[in-house]
């Protein structure tokens, strides 16, 4: 029981680690690629469609994305779609392509991304101690039915947290590094 426990939680604490990552790659870091555009919606005949699945998206150079609609209507709406998601891209159409030049970062915007990942990070941390505080909460249900002894639980809520101390050490691993490609120049 204890087992199938812990393992649900590493699961889950995986998952979260995860999810930041996917986060991570949406943050610009001064490169082109593909995932800083690829989540945009765009109206496909009237339903919100994800970008990447209207359009091949393509890294053209180390600041330029290439975007290539499989139908010449979308054109226009993905250009439109581009300007609008607030990311301070201008795209450039040329016949069927569509260029998407990446503007050199600014200090400040750097400084603005840096928030925004030390936000995405507090949000997976968060996320990780919820999970702890999940699986303790179990375990004391098994010490509450008698399933399991003192012992056990003790020995089982250190097992959470060794478990959790690793995934936050993950957590802040990966920030730190995604801070050094922010910063870098």
């Amino acid at each position: 029981m204890i087992n199938t426990i812990t393992k649900e939680a590493e699961q889950r604490m995986l998952k979260a680690l995860e999810a930041l990552k996917q986060e991570f790659a949406k943050l610009r870091s001064g490169r082109a690629h593909p995932s800083l555009i690829e989540h945009i919606m765009v109206e496909y005949y009237g339903n919100p469609t994800p970008l990447n699945r209207v359009a091949n998206i393509n890294i053209e150079d180390a600041r330029t994305l290439l975007v290539v609609p499989w139908e010449k209507t979308m054109v226009k709406p993905i250009e439109k779609a581009i300007m609008t998601a607030d990311l301070g891209l201008n795209p450039a159409t040329s016949g069927v392509n569509i260029r998407v030049p990446l503007p050199p970062l600014t200090e400040q915007r750097r400084k603005e991304l840096v928030r925004l990942a030390k936000q995405e990070v507090e949000n997976s941390k968060v996320s990780v101690r919820s999970i702890r505080r999940d699986a303790n909460n179990q375990v004391k249900e098994l010490l509450k039915e008698k399933a399991i002894s003192e012992d056990e639980e003790r020995r089982a809520e250190e097992t959470i947290q060794k478990l959790t101390d690793k995934i936050i050490g993950e957590v802040d691993a990966l920030f730190a590094q995604k801070e050094k490609d922010l910063l870098e120049v």
